[in-house]
């Protein structure tokens, strides 16, 4: 997932590309669990969303943790609706690659999820993730509840202590609640479980998180 002479900054609304109000066709069923991509989820259940570089590897992070319930990728944090990989990879959307993650909070708990986050990316290069370069690979968080950015925060400020403790850069990370998410293509989907030797390049800074694991037996 590599691409050349991509801008590093954000485009304005006006300035970014018009996208098309119809949504992108996606599969009905997660390809790893069967869930339904686009729910309904079960009662109780949450959702947070998360950029940390190509969405292939960000994904399966996050399906593989016991207690989440189904994950999806798309575009996140931009202007321009219903964009199409390529536009997203144009720069000219302002959108970052963001897997949408739904759990089950009695099962695993929302500082497991962050300690993956943090730990597994290296949420310090701002428009990029190590040679991936450009605004689809920002490093994001997305909540969905006040609960859900109080905590994020704290994770922030916990984690920013141990990258200065052991010499590294400052957290970059966009925190927001989140914007309207839209799916990629189907083919986008669970794509490392479709492609077993497909590209990954996340690396993560060799830095513990200091939050707790807190997950649960199912």
């Amino acid at each position: 997932m590599f691409f050349k002479s991509k801008p590093n900054t954000i485009p304005d609304a006006a300035a970014a590309l018009p996208g098309r109000d119809a949504q992108m066709p996606v599969t009905a069923e997660h390809f790893v669990n069967g869930a339904a991509l686009k729910g309904p989820y079960p009662s109780g259940a949450e959702t947070i969303y998360f950029g940390l570089g190509c969405f292939w590897g960000a994904e399966r992070l996050f399906w593989e943790v016991p207690g989440v319930v189904v994950t999806a990728v798309g575009y996140q944090g931009g202007s321009t609706p219903n964009p199409s990989y390529e536009e997203v990879c144009s720069g000219q959307t302002g959108h970052t690659e963001a897997v949408k993650v739904v759990f089950d909070p009695a099962r695993v708990t929302l500082e497991a999820l962050l300690k993956t986050f943090w730990e597994e990316h290296d949420p310090t290069q701002g428009m990029r993730q190590g040679n991936d370069v450009g605004t689809q690979y920002r490093s994001a968080i997305y909540t969905t509840t006040p609960a859900q950015a109080a905590l994020v925060q704290q994770s922030r400020a916990a984690y920013q202590e141990a990258l200065q403790a052991r010499g590294l850069g400052t957290i970059t990370t966009e925190i927001k609640p989140a914007p309207e998410f839209f799916y990629a293509e189907t083919y986008h989907q669970q794509y490392l479980a479709k492609n077993p030797n497909g590209y990954c390049g996340l690396q993560g800074t060799g830095v513990s998180c200091p939050i707790g694991l807190g997950v649960t037996a199912a």
